[in-house]
């Protein structure tokens, strides 16, 4: 037992050797390496291995220590990238084909006050309005329509028929509706968030069980009690599926809709601005911004899910589960 875990301890040791290897060579070699000594793009290859290796240690020990679940994917992160800049700066890629992570680095951070500024129009103003607008009116008509089917009859087909119109020929209209400010790209938010909550919401108000609301009958409940004691917690993970949906949706169309006109600023103003220019380092920081801050709207949805569906059986079964 004590030789096997010596034994691992070496490969482990080995392994990280090897992946620091492969840093060490990318950091001190000039651009276009690999075309000088092609051989050395296997040193690559095995650092590659060699983190399989070493998440697969990692998996088996998921269980056991909570760190290790994001231990995991910052790892396979930290190779990806590592071997992103590794090929981009081996064969010497042009920048304008494909930018190396240390140079959207570089630019991610000698342009803060501007990117700062790109992210408020975008998402401190219209993401947010938007999406707060269309995910409160979503939840409040299929309030309605769960009450009433002729509303149903009616919002269903549009609701179809809206999902099938691309964000390239909404923003445009709205542009010439609303302005070229954040305005314009909140509508469209709006068109695009509501009908994906009106649906979950009114799914989920729909899937109350029989026996529930004879019980809520029985005990002469009122509208108010049984929507919020029987009707909402049983909506709620619909409704949830649906805000974190939109969070990726919102984002997506603000800065699609700042194609068809913006002030001199915004995210999407930015990529289309830049790309132009060939300055594809300042595209790709601002489409991390852009990753970021929908990664972490996401990731604050999820959180609040957890805490307040902690009683729902998907959440139960997953904690007995582990």
């Amino acid at each position: 037992m004590l030789n096997s875990l010596i034994s691992q301890n070496i490969k482990n040791a080995l392994y990280i050797a090897l992946i620091l290897i492969q840093v060490i060579i990318v950091a001190t070699n000039e651009i276009g390496f690999y075309k000088s000594v092609p051989l050395l793009i296997l040193i690559l290859i095995v650092a590659a291995y060699s983190m399989a290796m070493l998440l697969g240690q990692l998996t088996n020990l998921e269980g056991k220590y909570k760190v290790v679940k994001a231990l995991i994917p910052s790892l396979f992160a930290f190779m990806l990238l590592l071997t992103w800049e590794s090929v981009i700066k081996g064969y010497a890629v042009s920048p304008i084909l494909m930018p190396a992570p240390s140079n959207i680095f570089d630019a991610l951070i000698n342009n803060i006050p501007m990117l700062w500024a790109d992210f408020k129009q975008t998402y401190l103003k219209a993401v947010l309005a938007g999406y707060i607008i269309g995910c409160s009116s979503g939840f409040i008509v299929a309030q309605w329509a769960v009450r009433s089917q002729v509303l149903r009859d009616a919002l269903m087909p549009l609701g179809n028929f809206m999902s099938a119109i691309p964000i390239v020929g909404i923003a445009p209209i709205m542009v010439m509706w609303f302005g070229f400010d954040w305005q314009s790209k909140a509508a469209v938010i709006v068109v695009m968030t509501f009908f994906p909550m009106f649906i979950n919401t009114l799914t989920g108000l729909q899937s109350t069980d029989a026996l529930h609301k004879d019980l809520m009958h029985t005990y002469a409940a009122k509208k108010s009690q049984i929507f919020i004691k029987n009707q909402l917690p049983h909506a709620l993970p619909f409704i949830f599926n649906a805000l974190k949906l939109n969070s990726a949706l919102a984002l997506i169309g603000a800065i699609v809709a700042e194609f068809f006109g913006t002030p001199i600023v915004g995210m999407g103003f930015r990529i289309s601005t830049e790309v132009g220019r060939m300055n594809m380092d300042l595209v790709w920081a601002t489409i991390v911004v852009a990753a970021i801050a929908g990664s972490l709207s996401y990731g604050a949805l999820a959180l609040l899910e957890k805490s307040l569906l902690f009683w729902h059986p998907s959440y139960r079964e997953g904690n007995n589960s582990r």
